[in-house]
């Protein structure tokens, strides 16, 4: 390890060299309370920042308390990240001047989810923060003395900031894994309490904006009906009452714009946990839960979609169905084998994104068009057994097919925001409808041999390349940050250079890479200079997704 008398010698050699003079940076340097690790060094000024990390020595100063189980370690390197961020911002006034990005100083961006992350980890050795710098330049000659700035200065205020402990610091951390503990204890609450979901009274479920995910003001308190109550008792906050959602059958109903897709989208980002002041820190949906919807134009390989669409014209396979263009129907089947085939044992879907024919089928047109015409076998059909055989249960908002209250266990009905059980009234309007069963099978046939991938790249919060080829993920929406596309973007590199084999079928090489994910963190597939951004934990769920929109498989 090289020492900071080094460093700024270095810099002084360099100083007002070729921009590429900078690789020669490229190492580790002892700061004393930290280490600087220059891992990587953007070869111009105008690319992607310099990839740093600061290894602070911990040293006792974050009791091994606050990290010792996997949510509590997740919970704190999220506050430090996030406090990171506000001493990044506070710091705005020292940025230094040059060409293309420099001066530029960045770590991942948070959102109101809390997720694990490679920007920040710590162990009892130490905390390690990985940031971006873009290393200053005039046109494209580098200026030693402005990155200096940075190095000697900004970076050492930036460490003591954040990662020393004091009495506030401490106060707030205490008070972060005090959530993170009520939130981990309703979790695994959800079990053993017949429930898919939970949403806790006083929750505020209505967002600024549909651009921000942040508490809209005066909105709505949610407030569960007695009929659903159930009261929780937590680690840190004791009694907490609020609405359990049941497993099986759950169907949303109401007017327009009275907050049935509210609640939905509430229960579709609960599969994490959420910061304090974001009004749902205590809705927790099960870990498994997938969001379906129609997608047209996607492609699909090799999958088995026969539970919902046989007989097609031409007598095309539909138990290996492929096709490089799907219509609504036939990517909303395969939207939903999938998720079954990943081990999804509750399935989200609000009918006004699904596709009408796949969701249900009226009376009359099956009067008109007898089912040995008709492909499509609806999901009101299947929705039955995929409970009560394979114990998926469904929450579905349903605003205008009244066929399901046929077969719900529990309607809801949300008017001007206010959560009202109506089963009793909605059975004394159902009426009996034909119902198929469900058997589990080899949904997803296709097999990967391994391929290399030279670059893997993203473009935005919906769109990653591997080489030249675009994987369009816009229509997964449990996708909460850019971090998480460039976790997918990595993943699905890594398994296709150093998984798939010719043998494994798209679910296994799922849950291979979510295994290894799980056991040995985000960092384990990410490249060293994660060129594509920082990464962020994702789901199996959101893995295989991926996978299955890769055209080039």
């Amino acid at each position: 390890m090289k020492t900071q008398a080094e460093l700024q010698r270095l810099l002084r050699d360099i100083d007002h060299k070729g921009y590429k003079a900078y690789k020669v940076l490229e190492g580790e340097y002892d700061f004393g309370a930290y280490r600087l690790c220059i891992d990587h060094v953007q070869g111009d000024p105008f690319a992607t920042p310099s990839r740093v990390r600061i290894v602070y020595r911990n040293q006792g100063n974050i009791p091994a308390a606050y990290f010792e189980s996997r949510h509590r370690r997740i919970a704190v390197e999220d506050y430090l990240l996030r406090s990171l961020h506000r001493n990044l911002r506070a710091g705005e006034g020292r940025a230094v001047k040059g060409s293309g990005k420099s001066g530029l100083v960045t770590a991942c961006r948070t959102s109101q989810e809390i997720l694990e992350t490679t920007a920040m980890h710590i162990d009892k050795d130490a905390v390690t923060a990985r940031i971006e710098v873009g290393f200053p330049a005039f046109g494209r000659t580098i200026a030693a003395g402005e990155l200096s700035q940075i190095l000697f200065k900004v970076l050492p205020d930036l460490s003591e900031k954040t990662f020393r402990l004091n009495p506030a610091i401490k106060q707030s951390l205490d008070k972060v894994i005090s959530l993170a503990d009520d939130q981990q204890f309703i979790r695994e609450s959800l079990a053993g309490q017949g429930l898919v979901a939970f949403v806790a009274d006083g929750s505020i479920l209505p967002r600024e904006s549909g651009v921000s995910q942040r508490p809209m003001k005066d909105a709505v308190v949610f407030k569960s009906p007695d009929s659903l109550a159930v009261t929780l008792t937590l680690p840190h906050r004791g009694a907490v009452r609020g609405m359990g959602i049941k497993r099986g059958i759950t169907v949303i109903a109401g007017g327009g714009f009275h907050g049935k897709s509210t609640l939905l989208k509430a229960l579709e980002r609960g599969v994490y946990n959420h910061i304090a002041g974001d009004g749902r820190e205590l809705v927790i949906t099960d870990e498994t839960a997938f969001k379906l919807r129609a997608e047209e134009h996607r492609c699909i390989h090799e999958t088995d979609i026969s539970l919902f669409i046989n007989n097609l014209p031409q007598k095309r396979d539909t138990t290996r169905f492929q096709t490089e263009n799907a219509s609504g129907s036939t990517s909303q089947a395969a939207n939903t084998v999938e998720a079954l085939a990943i081990g999804s044992t509750v399935l989200l879907i609000d009918e006004d994104t699904s596709a009408t024919n796949f969701m249900v089928r009226d009376g009359r047109m099956a009067q008109l068009v007898s089912d040995e015409k008709e492909p499509i076998t609806p999901f009101i059909r299947k929705i039955r057994s995929l409970y009560e055989d394979i114990g998926v249960s469904t929450v579905l908002v349903a605003g205008s097919s009244g066929d399901y209250l046929s077969v719900a266990d529990t309607v809801l009905q949300m008017d001007c925001y206010e959560t009202k059980d109506v089963t009793a009234r909605a059975k004394e309007l159902a009426v009996p409808l034909t119902e198929e069963n469900v058997k589990e099978t080899d949904w997803l046939k296709k097999r990967v041999r391994s391929q290399k991938v030279e670059k893997a790249r993203v473009h935005g919060w919906d769109t990653i390349s591997l080489d030249k080829n675009e994987i369009d993920l816009r229509y997964l929406e449990q996708i909460v940050g850019e971090s998480q596309t460039a976790a997918l973007a990595y993943i699905s590199q890594y398994i296709l250079e150093r998984l798939a084999d010719g043998k494994k079928t798209l679910p296994e090489l799922a849950n291979a890479a979510a295994d290894k994910l799980e056991k040995e963190g985000v960092l384990s597939m990410t490249p060293r200079n994660y060129g594509a951004g920082p990464a962020a934990y994702v789901r199996r769920q959101e893995i295989l997704a991926c996978l299955a929109r890769y055209r080039v498989l």
